[in-house]
């Protein structure tokens, strides 16, 4: 073969390694959410994209696939144990099942101010180790927890003061804990998936909702729901979670830039979270929803029915449940 040939040769074979190596240099990183990404979860995501995009010069390219379009955010955790996916969002909540420990945020009037979630949710803190120790087990670790807000109560025709304004009524509820709060109030649970309930509330499935605020915004729920009480009975944090096998298989400074990616996220959207709240409360009475504070009494008439959550939580959870509980009463 000539010199020009063989250079020639060379040179498309170096051209199809360098092709190659950077098809396999380039990752990707699926996400699921079952928000739109207009959410402030959504949003959330698009900085951790941009973030990891950026510190990585590429290497992790993320796909976030929002409104639930690939999974909803009940199947989330078997999706990323299995590894169908790299990563998706769910609320803290959907682990239950294999975790019981992680409902402490949904025990009535527990963590219900800023601080007391601030101090639950802290890096080394004995609520957050325990929790992410349990998930681990399931085939996917937490990789950064996004706020969602207290828990609100929606309703069509007047507000939900007291327990015996549930009584009878139909709830929509997104955990196995919130269920039990609402049986202990005289209320009927229904478990709805956050991409479902505006159809929920729309057809008239169930009476009454639950979810958080910024919920109410991204979802536009005034369009099916008049009124907001402001009971704040629960803390509702969402998470996101990796597969431990795609995560192992990273090297070390991949995986350093999307940790260091995820705690500026996880910073900004707590930071914002009042400001979120503000926000969806003045979009919300702007779309003509009547919003309702709770009085004392009010609020005694709730805590006075929930002690049966507590029990069954502590039954569930076991001694883990025990030390976070404690942990988190303190």
């Amino acid at each position: 073969m000539n010199k020009p040939i063989l250079g020639a040769a060379l040179g498309l074979a170096l051209m199809a390694t360098g092709f190659a190596t950077g098809a396999s240099a380039t990752e990707k990183m699926r996400i699921s959410l079952q928000l739109p990404l207009k959410s402030h979860l959504g949003q959330n995501l698009s900085l951790f994209e941009k973030e990891v995009e950026e510190r990585t010069g590429g290497a992790i390219d993320v796909e976030i696939y929002d409104s639930a379009t690939l999974y909803k955010d009940k199947e989330v955790p078997a999706a990323v144990g299995s590894g169908a996916i790299e990563a998706g969002v769910a609320s803290l909540t959907r682990y239950v099942g294999d975790a019981p420990v992680v409902d402490v945020f949904y025990m009535p009037f527990l963590l219900n101010s800023e601080d007391k979630v601030r101090a639950a949710v802290a890096e080394g803190s004995p609520v957050r180790t325990t929790i992410e120790a349990e998930v681990a087990k399931t085939g996917g670790q937490i990789l950064f927890w996004q706020a969602y807000g207290g828990a609100i109560m929606l309703s069509k025709g007047g507000p939900i003061k007291t327990p015996a304004d549930l009584k009878g009524k139909k709830v929509r509820v997104f955990g196995k804990t919130l269920g039990d709060f609402v049986t202990a109030a005289g209320g009927a649970p229904t478990l709805v998936s956050g991409s479902e309930q505006y159809l929920a509330y729309q057809r008239g499935t169930v009476d009454v909702g639950m979810t958080g605020v910024s919920g109410v915004k991204s979802r536009k729920l005034w369009e099916v729901m008049d009124t907001i009480t402001v009971t704040n009975h629960a803390d509702i944090e969402f998470v996101v979670v990796v597969n431990t096998d795609w995560w192992n298989g990273l090297s070390d400074e991949i995986r350093g830039h999307i940790s260091d990616a995820a705690r500026v996220a996880q910073d900004t959207v707590r930071d914002r979270m009042s400001e979120i709240e503000a926000e969806a409360y003045a979009a919300a009475k702007e779309n003509g929803m009547t919003v309702v504070e709770l009085s004392e009494d009010d609020l005694a008439q709730w805590k006075a029915v929930s002690q049966p959550v507590y029990d069954a939580y502590l039954a569930s959870a076991g001694e883990a449940g025990k030390t976070v509980l404690d942990a988190a009463q303190q």
